[in-house]
């Protein structure tokens, strides 16, 4: 899943067949913090996301799975709307015992 916000949209006046009808949207990637990492790009919703709206998405083939013809020339698709983010980062609590286990006979 990669999250990205949607911050436009896109207007064409023709498109192929198999997208006629689908709105295309202007996302900008995001990393977990939500900080822009890459270029924009144009994706075709699939979700009826509006501005600003912070969605996920997907790239190349796993973006028509979404769509209804399985082989529309599309490289990027939202699939989702995200209602809520929580980034939990723990750490490796057992760092030590990981990387510098005991040796045989040795107790730590």
């Amino acid at each position: 899943m990669k999250l990205a916000k949607v911050i436009g949209t896109v207007v064409a006046t023709i498109k192929h067949p198999s997208i006629e009808g689908t709105k295309i949207l202007m996302i900008q990637p995001l990393d977990e913090n939500q900080n822009e990492i890459g270029e924009p790009l144009a994706a075709i919703d699939t979700v009826q996301a509006g501005p600003d709206d912070l969605v996920y998405w997907t790239l190349s083939r796993e973006s028509t799975l979404a769509l209804d013809e399985p082989f529309a020339p599309v490289d990027a698709s939202i699939t989702g709307i995200v209602d809520d983010i929580h980034v939990e980062d723990v750490g490796i609590h057992d760092k030590d015992k990981i990387f510098n286990p005991p040796k045989p006979g040795e107790n730590k």
